[in-house]
């Protein structure tokens, strides 16, 4: 296979480890910064050009697109679709994953476990907004956000008024999320790949933090999932639409719920944790699935 991963640093574990692993089974792999990719989008011959060449000839795609640039490699992602490359992780399904309210709302409509979740517009709903998901303590969070940024714990009913308060009075729009308490600091990440969860670890919030992620200075370990966590990942995963995706689970006093679903799931965390080689599993998933132009979202938007 000719595959291109799409990154704006090679150096990252994950890309590098990706590329590695491609290298290892005889693949020629190459790295494009999303960022410097152009496009000439025409009826017959679309096409993708790269600091002055013409990108052709390739198989798959990698996605590896940060939550900073998601709507400019979503589109060059989708250019690279209408070329008849495979994707690992499909244009449509990363912005539905990207986009917290949408997802929620597709997982609801499923019925998929959440934390009671309320979105409101109006300063004067905020009141009820907060009684909605049961009072303080409770979170906040950034429609679109990654690796903790824009989630805020508001452990009183007046710092959360004064919070959604003032980002409404900024126009930014958040989601308020009831608060889990009986979780102590910790979640599941679920590392999903097609129909299966392949490896699993608990992450646990540095002293003094509220988020688990590890780049927030979490800290991870290996654990054993119930059947009822490894359906709920699995169906999350199948409800975005994702072939490879990390979601994040909290165990909750009513079952697992879903915090989150990750369409570029860092792999130190897991490896390291876990042992296992998922940087393989992710490419004998593409040798297995590969075929020009198979993506089931194609043409839907």
């Amino acid at each position: 296979m000719k595959i291109i991963v799409l990154s704006r640093n090679p150096k990252l574990y994950s890309t590098r480890r990706i590329i590695e692993a491609a290298t290892e089974r005889g693949h020629e792999i190459r790295t494009l910064d999303v960022l410097r990719c152009y496009m000439n989008i025409t009826s017959h011959r679309p096409s993708i050009h790269y600091k002055g060449e013409e990108i052709t000839g390739y198989d798959a795609i990698i996605p590896r697109i940060g939550a900073s640039v998601t709507f400019y490699g979503t589109a060059v992602l989708r250019q690279f679709e209408m070329m008849r490359l495979y994707p690992l992780n499909e244009s449509v399904a990363i912005s539905r994953s990207r986009d917290k309210l949408r997802a929620c709302q597709l997982l609801s409509r499923r019925g998929i476990g959440l934390p009671i979740t309320g979105f409101a517009n109006k300063p004067d709903d905020i009141p009820d907004l907060i009684k909605m998901v049961g009072g303080a303590p409770l979170v906040i969070k950034l429609l679109e956000g990654t690796q903790g940024i824009g989630v805020v714990l508001a452990e009183t009913r007046k710092a959360a008024e004064s919070v959604i308060e003032s980002f409404l009075g900024l126009h930014i729009s958040v989601l308020v999320q009831e608060y889990i308490g009986e979780a102590g600091g910790s979640d599941i990440r679920c590392f999903v790949i097609g129909d299966k969860v392949v490896a699993a670890m608990k992450r646990t919030a540095a002293e003094g933090e509220f988020r688990s992620n590890i780049h927030r200075g979490g800290s991870a370990s290996i654990i054993k999932i119930t059947p009822e966590e490894r359906s709920t990942a699995v169906r999350a995963a199948k409800t975005m639409g994702l072939n490879v995706c990390g979601v994040d689970i909290l165990r909750s006093n009513h079952g697992p719920v879903v915090m989150e679903v990750n369409s570029s799931p860092g792999l130190e965390g897991i490896e390291a944790a876990t042992g296992k080689d998922i940087a393989g599993m992710i490419i004998s998933f593409l040798e297995k699935n590969l075929k020009a132009g198979k993506t089931n979202t194609r043409g839907t938007g």
